[in-house]
């Protein structure tokens, strides 16, 4: 019998939308664009940015692209959750992490023609993008799955 853990992955998505959601919402409405919090030092502040591109500014200002890009993936990343994560719970979460993170860009660009960013991490030297939980949700949603495809065996399921 195929196990799709429904429930517990909308929760999940649910509650990573509302974390993504929120965290915007604080930055927006209570720091100026541009303000800067340490939280760990220079290692790690929350910075006031937006973005009306994708990562690292890339397509800057084409948010018809982006509305059109987000609903494609968000339907075809359902299809695939419905056609090959059957018993595979490491499947079912990255796809999970991948809908809500392509979920809560998509509103802030629906609503604001921009993405509040936030995270600002100091790599060393390299100062990396800021970023925001929906785009953490991606990219460990990205990982998931590279590790289930590559590692673990994406044609196996969990007995």
């Amino acid at each position: 019998m195929k196990q799709y853990r429904i429930l517990p992955m909308a929760v999940v998505g649910i509650i990573v939308l509302a974390i993504d959601q929120l965290t915007k919402y604080l930055v927006a409405t209570r720091m100026e664009l541009g303000e800067s919090i340490p939280v760990l030092g220079e290692f790690f502040k929350i910075t006031s940015h937006r973005n009306s591109g994708a990562a690292w500014g890339m397509f800057e200002g084409r948010m018809m692209f982006f509305y059109i890009i987000t609903v494609f993936v968000v339907i075809f990343l359902a299809y695939f959750y419905k056609t090959e994560a059957k018993n595979n719970l490491l499947m079912q979460l990255g796809i999970t992490l991948l809908i809500s993170g392509a979920l809560g860009n998509f509103i802030d660009r629906l609503l604001f023609q921009e993405v509040v960013d936030f995270a600002d991490v100091l790599l060393i030297t390299y100062d990396f993008p800021i970023f925001n939980v929906a785009d953490s949700a991606l990219t460990v949603g990205v990982i998931i799955m590279l590790i289930e495809v590559f590692i673990t065996g994406r044609g196996k399921e969990e007995k």
